[in-house]
């Protein structure tokens, strides 16, 4: 099998997203770029990742055309090599359409609440565009900036990235539990959301790698 090891990295994450509730059925998607070669592994477009194997993950070259697998790859998949390409510091991308994430977005506005969460802000915020768009594709790339991890998209979900798996899966996590949080904050009369300067301070321990 080709590109067996990204296969693999994008199978276990897409089961693992499914497993803690950030992806339903066939929606959201994960995409992984080859350390060597210029290829992502992309879930595929309408099947159901329970029983998915690691052969069933499409193959795609950086402009998203289909390479290799049995099905074709996700239709967001302009969106996922759009990232990929526009920020040689991001290997792997992952799009859910969580519900806290997506309440958020329609509010316009997701700020931390915890010190984990810091790590992710600020959370861009895209207006609604057709999914699977080129034009989304360009404004999550725009909102995402030079070094952004994570963006809202108004009434259909999230997009995170990061250096690996691990780190795009914690944003994606991380960026969930903080919608989730301010929701049931909010609905109890209790929101605080951290000042700025502990944001400031804690993103600046986390960069130096010495968070608790």
């Amino acid at each position: 099998m080709k590109y067996e090891n990204i296969r693999k990295i994008v199978l276990d994450a897409i089961l693992e997203a499914v497993d803690m509730g950030l992806v339903h059925g066939t929606s959201g998607n994960i995409a992984l770029r080859d350390d060597t070669d210029d290829v992502i592994a992309v879930t595929p477009s309408g099947i159901s990742y329970k029983g998915m194997t690691a052969d069933q993950i499409a193959i795609v070259d950086l402009n998203g055309k289909w390479l290799d697998g049995p099905f074709k790859p996700s239709s967001e998949i302009p969106m996922h090599s759009a990232v990929i390409r526009a920020r040689k510091d991001v290997k792997a991308t992952v799009h859910t359409h969580g519900m806290f994430a997506t309440i958020a977005a329609m509010s316009g506005e997701l700020l931390p609440v915890t010190p984990p969460q810091t790590e992710f802000v600020p959370v861009g915020i895209v207006p609604f565009t057709m999914p699977g768009s080129n034009e989304v594709a360009e404004r999550v790339v725009e909102a995402l900036g030079a070094d952004g991890r994570a963006v809202l998209i108004k009434n259909h979900g999230m997009f995170c990235c990061g250096k690996n798996m691990k780190a795009a899966m914690a944003a994606a996590i991380y960026t969930e539990e903080m919608a989730q949080t301010a929701y049931y904050a909010k609905v109890l009369g209790v929101y605080q959301p951290m000042p700025e300067e502990a944001i400031r301070k804690m993103k600046e321990l986390i960069a130096a790698d010495q968070a608790v």
